[in-house]
Order: structure tokens, then C-alpha cells, then sequence
């Protein structure tokens, strides 16, 4: 089995269609080697090799998936949100301890004043007009000397930060080994091979699309077609084109195409989908039996996690086995439940759901207390607590019934509510915040913010969403804002997230 992603790559033929992308031309595999070269050359001779990090801001598109792949065969990627504001790219190009920031030739944005302030190497991404899908060029004036050896099975290939329970976001290394195992786990369990074809609509800054989509189809020779980004009016125009066997998403993604569906009874009508998949976020049972119904293909729902390098769990492909309100079946790692507490695995019918596998992450980057609480060792194995309450049926089949752990999960998009109470706090009018989850008929969760003025100050819901606003990701900035005389306390006296919505008597109000 491949180790590193430089291996999971070198056997497709030369000539095989691997990066696709509307109105361009395919490039192969061979020229996806080619490229990795070339962009290694560029790397070394800006001072860029095996473990220094390399942040990536990116439209989402074949670049993206490009540069992504090209550059974890040389350097460390860590790919952003190109919604950041310039606060939070300064945050996490200083956090990662980035030695270069990837950006498109013409972006003086958010991310190159961030960059330009903390000193970082601004690698500057050119595509030709005539170039194949992912085609580019890297161009800085900076020079320097680095490690040229090539990467290897224990090096990182891939970081990613997470939303913790903490306000300070948990900095995830994923090893050329877990990203190859994670690749060859979905790649498995969804039966990919060199004939099948992925249409990418997911965000390609987040775990979902680089390993689900990318990393699992070029680890079998196959095709991804990137789109750039998500849009249900041209959804079906793209389906069209594509002519793909199989794509995946969050469910919003998947109730906005199935809003559009009927007239576009054709299109559907000639697809060659072999199948649906749907991940991050739990897919309603009545959305997937929708799908199903429409495409006429098995809706495959699977569960992952930014520490699991993506794929956990996944229900099966065979026609008709699948479970709606289910999250599947083990499809990679060892799953099993724990005591929620005790440093133990445990047979109870419901308990934390936990993992141990080699896609697993070996652990939070400095950070020995989150270690120390998200990981254990039993039965001669490390396992890490996912935060999920779940529970397996008899026939093998794992649901999730709740979430221990605080993070707001709107859409698929993992947002730390500590993290926009430091942001509100710091608003002069405020003097108490605790930002929550607000259920969502579509979302699943929400982001809302209870809040408690300064004595004489008055101002207003639209004045606190503002001032976030200018200050965080449009995903991050709460849709709901209740200004409280007090916000209500738990039984200890300690002011409590989970379960605030209702407290608050905002839950009908979401739907």
C-alpha cells in the first residue's frame, strides 16, 4: 500500500485524464508528475522543502487541487479559508509558523497583508490561459537554501486547524501515512477505480474535499473534475459536462440540488451517477431517501473528522444497505465506544465514540493538555475521543445521539464558540457573551450569541453581528443575537452552551 502522497501517484498511466475543470482540458497524470517536479524545483529554490509549512489561499478549482497535491510531495500544506479576514490569516499563518504563503498572481487581499506584516515568503501562483486544469506556475523573488530530501511516510504532509472547546483552535498534523490511508480507506469502502469520475463542489481548505474527493480518486487513477466551489444554479449544467459516476457534499448542499431537481428531470435522467455521498454533517433520513428517489443511486453517508484524516465511518454500497440516520459502518479505523470519563473502552449500548487507526493523527501539536483529554491508550492501542455520543445497532451500524463536546457544527463548518465570545468581548458596549448553538433545519446548528450590555450602553442585534462581521469569517459571525439582562446559569453556577437555545426558548424560532 502507498505511504506518502508522492506514491500514491506514481503508478497511473501517463496519458490517463487525473484534474478536470469546466471549459478546460484534462490534465494527466503524467502531467501531474511533471507538475509535482516543477513546483518542487520552485520550493527548493525559494528555500522551501521537507517539513516547512506552506499555507495555501486559494479560490477554490483545479489549482487548488493541484497545488495541494504538488506540494505536500515537497513541503508541509496547510491550506485557508479564503473568507478569512486579515486578523485570522495573521493568526494562523503565525500559529502554523508558515515559511511561505501560496496566493494567485493578482490577490494583494486579506492574506497578503497578513502575510507582508508578519515577513512571510509570498509564493505567487500563475495560470496560463491555454493551460490544462491545474496547470500553474510558482514565482517569488526570495531564495534560500532547504532539506531536498523527499518527504517520508512519518513526515507531515498535511496541517489543519480544528475549533476546541478552547478559544485557541487545535493545530492537527496529519502524516504522509495518515493521508495515504485515509485516501485508500474511502477509495475502499466506495469501490473507486481508474473508471470512476469525482465532481468536486466541496471547499478544498477543509478534510472533506482533499481526502474524500481529491486524495481518494487519484489514489485509484481516476478523474476529479473540480468545480469552483458550490452553486446550485449551476450544479446540474456541471453534472451535464462532467459526466461524472459519483460526487460527495454536506447535506445543504444536497437539499439545495434536490430544490432544483424537478426541472432538471433530464439531466438527472442521463446521469451515470453510481452513487451519492454526503459527509460532515448528519444527513436527515428523509433527505437521503429523497436523493435516492431522485438519482436513483445509493446515497452514501459517511463520517469523518478533521483527525481521522476524514473517513471514520461509512454506510455500505451494496444497493439497499443503507441506514438513513445512520452514520455506517467502521470503514477504515477500529471504532468503539468508550466510557464518556474513564480512560476506557466499554460494551455499554451508548458511550463516547472513539478511533484508532493508522489515518488517525498522532496528536495535537503542542498541546499536551488536549492530548491528555482527547487521547488514550487500551488494549495495547492509542484511541482519540471524537466528542460524539453514539451508538452501534445489531447489525453493526453506528448513530450518533449526541455531542459532548461544545463545537457548533453549522453545515459541515466546525466553529469554535469560544472563539466568537473573544471577538464579541471585546466590543466596548458588551460585558458578557456566550455564543451557542441554535438548531437549524437545514444547517443542523447555527451560530448564536447571548449577550450582556454594559450598564447605560445600548445598542442592537445588527450592531453586534457588525462588529463581528469585520472581524471574522462570514460562517463564524452569529445569525442570532439575544441581548439578556442576565444569561442563565447551570446548577454550579457556570454559564453552559449545550442546551442554551432552549433554556432561551429559541428553538422553535430556528425552524
Amino acid at each position: 500500500m502507498s505511504d506518502t502522497l508522492k506514491s500514491l501517484l506514481a503508478s497511473h498511466p501517463e496519458a490517463a485524464p487525473a484534474i478536470g475543470a469546466p471549459e478546460r482540458d484534462w490534465l494527466s497524470y503524467g502531467g501531474l508528475r511533471a507538475l509535482a517536479d516543477e513546483v518542487s524545483g520552485s520550493l527548493h529554490d525559494a528555500g522551501i522543502g521537507r517539513g516547512d509549512r506552506v499555507a495555501i489561499v486559494l479560490p477554490n478549482g483545479p489549482e487548488m487541487a493541484a497545488a495541494f497535491i504538488t506540494i505536500a510531495q515537497t513541503a508541509v500544506t496547510a491550506p485557508l479559508n479564503p473568507a478569512y479576514r486579515e486578523d485570522e490569516f495573521a493568526f494562523y499563518v503565525d500559529d502554523l509558523k508558515a515559511k511561505a504563503v501560496v496566493l494567485m498572481a493578482d490577490d494583494d487581499g486579506a492574506a497578503y497583508k497578513a502575510a507582508k506584516k508578519l515577513g512571510v515568503t509570498i509564493l505567487r501562483l500563475s495560470v496560463n490561459n491555454d493551460a490544462a486544469a491545474g496547470q500553474f506556475t510558482l514565482q517569488t523573488d526570495v531564495t534560500g537554501s532547504c532539506d531536498t530530501a523527499a518527504p517520508e511516510a512519518s513526515d507531515v504532509a498535511l496541517i489543519l486547524h480544528t475549533s476546541g472547546t478552547t478559544s485557541r483552535p487545535k493545530i492537527v498534523p496529519l502524516l504522509q501515512s495518515n493521508v495515504a490511508a485515509s485516501a485508500h480507506n474511502i477509495a475502499t469502502s466506495l469501490a473507486l477505480t481508474a473508471d470512476d469520475r469525482c465532481m468536486n463542489v466541496m471547499p478544498l481548505f477543509h478534510i472533506h474535499g482533499l481526502l474524500a474527493a481529491v486524495s481518494s480518486t487519484l489514489a485509484t487513477g481516476g478523474q476529479v473534475w473540480c468545480a469552483p466551489g458550490f452553486d446550485a444554479l449551476r450544479f446540474f449544467g456541471w453534472l451535464r459536462d462532467c459526466d461524472p459516476t459519483w460526487y460527495t457534499a454536506v447535506p445543504t448542499m444536497h437539499q439545495a440540488i434536490l430544490s432544483r431537481a424537478p426541472r432538471n428531470a433530464e439531466i438527472i435522467e442521463a446521469a451515470r451517477l453510481r452513487f451519492l455521498r454526503s459527509s460532515s454533517a448528519s444527513l436527515p433520513g428523509p433527505v437521503m431517501e429523497k436523493l435516492f428517489e431522485t438519482f436513483g443511486a445509493p446515497v452514501i453517508e459517511g463520517y469523518g473528522m478533521t483527525e481521522a484524516a476524514h473517513q471514520m465511518c461509512s454506510n455500505p454500497l451494496k444497493p439497499g444497505a443503507q441506514k438513513p440516520g445512520a452514520v455506517g459502518v467502521p470503514a477504515g479505523p477500529e471504532v468503539r465506544i468508550a466510557h464518556e470519563i474513564e480512560p476506557q473502552l466499554t460494551d455499554g449500548a451508548i458511550g463516547e465514540i472513539v478511533i484508532s487507526g493508522p489515518n488517525v493523527t498522532p496528536g495535537y501539536e503542542n498541546n499536551p493538555d488536549a492530548n491528555a483529554k482527547n487521547f488514550f491508550d487500551a488494549e495495547g492501542k492509542r484511541w482519540f475521543r471524537t466528542g460524539d455520543q453514539g451508538t452501534f445497532d445489531a447489525d453493526g451500524y453506528l448513530s450518533l445521539t449526541g455531542r459532548l463536546k461544545e463545537i457548533i457544527n453549522r453545515g459541515g463548518e466546525k466553529v469554535s464558540p469560544l472563539e466568537v465570545d473573544g471577538v464579541l468581548s471585546a466590543h466596548p458596549a458588551i460585558a458578557q457573551v456566550v455564543t451557542f448553538a441554535l438548531p437549524h433545519p437545514k444547517l443542523g446548528e447555527e451560530v448564536a450569541a447571548a449577550v450582556v450590555l454594559r450598564e447605560g450602553e445600548d445598542i442592537s442585534e445588527r450592531d453586534v453581528r457588525d462588529f463581528a462581521s469585520e472581524r471574522l469569517a462570514d460562517f463564524k459571525v452569529p445569525r442570532k443575537v439575544v441581548i439578556l439582562d442576565e444569561i442563565p446559569k447551570g446548577a454550579t453556577g457556570k454559564l453552559q452552551r449545550i442546551g442554551l437555545a432552549e433554556k432561551l426558548g429559541l428553538v422553535d424560532t430556528a425552524s
